[in-house]
């Protein structure tokens, strides 16, 4: 293995300081990811009749938080189950980092399960617009890992392969930017395009399970496993999660274009601009 590789470029993993207040590089990044989901939700609502920028920006808010949330919980509970039991409390911890997208999954899927009850929508076309607006933040998350230095990838000699801080002296895939690259800008795109014409209920979001969980059992392969969980068989634990979402998601497309799902409830109109001043928010 030569000896001619590169060296992590060693950044501050406080992206902004404020006095006692300190901002990092991948809370900023959840930041990009959503205010990126505001602004293109916003663009999209303008163009659906079914949907308002008021819909939207509710269905985001505590989206947002539902993902955080399920992030958290998933993290402890796929990935150090054995903590949670010996500690319970550990859930709550926040402060000591460890997100699971899988959970983040399940948590923002939650929420818009909920939302589309309340608002009398069909789940699955709530899917269906927030699908596309998800890649973004994924990929802005995973180039948050790579400024922070962690859940770098296996050890290689590619000439690209750098040596980590916390990962030995040895060079490795920046696997980070592998999975930026496939989770974020590779899945957005195939979204966009797809999600620009007319499909049937549930295609996109079918689309999207596919999608990403295609992306991560690829990347998998060039990440280095969890130390504590190692390889589970043949395949690493986000490779297992992965699996049911690509069945699941194929499932979805095939009833989707079999015509299984309509949007059976009606959407709430949109509000008209001479309604807007009738109906006012509490300070």
């Amino acid at each position: 293995m030569s000896s001619d590789y590169l060296q992590f470029p060693g950044w501050d993993p406080v992206a902004i300081s404020l006095g006692p207040l300190a901002v990092h590089w991948y809370g900023l990044m959840y930041l990009v990811g959503a205010g990126f989901a505001y602004w293109w939700g916003n663009r999209q609502a303008d163009r659906d009749p079914n949907w308002s920028r008021e819909n939207w920006q509710d269905l985001l808010f505590w989206g947002f938080i539902a993902l955080i949330v399920g992030g958290r919980v998933g993290y402890a509970l796929f990935y150090q189950f054995p903590t949670v039991v010996s500690d319970p409390l550990y859930l709550f911890r926040f402060a000591e980092g460890g997100m699971s997208f899988h959970g983040g999954l399940i948590g923002a899927i939650t929420a818009i399960v909920i939302y589309a009850i309340k608002t009398n929508r069909s789940i699955l076309s709530v899917g269906d617009f927030v699908a596309p607006l998800v890649p973004v933040g994924l990929g802005a998350g995973r180039i948050g890992n790579f400024i922070n230095g962690e859940l770098w990838g296996r050890v290689s000699d590619v000439p690209w392969a750098m040596v980590f801080p916390t990962g030995g002296p040895l060079p490795r895939h920046p696997s980070q930017l592998y999975q930026a690259f496939a989770e974020g800008l590779v899945l957005f795109l195939i979204l966009w395009a797809f999600s620009r014409k007319p499909r049937p209920v549930g295609a996109v979001g079918g689309l999207f399970l596919v999608g990403y969980g295609t992306a991560r059992m690829i990347t998998e392969l060039f990440r280095e496993p969890d130390a504590h969980l190692g390889m589970l068989g043949v395949f690493t634990m986000g490779q297992w999660l992965s699996i049911p979402m690509i069945i699941a998601g194929a499932i979805l497309m095939t009833l989707a274009y079999q015509g299984r799902f309509s949007a059976s409830t009606p959407p709430p109109a949109k509000k008209t601009k001479q309604a807007q001043p009738k109906k006012k928010r509490g300070s």
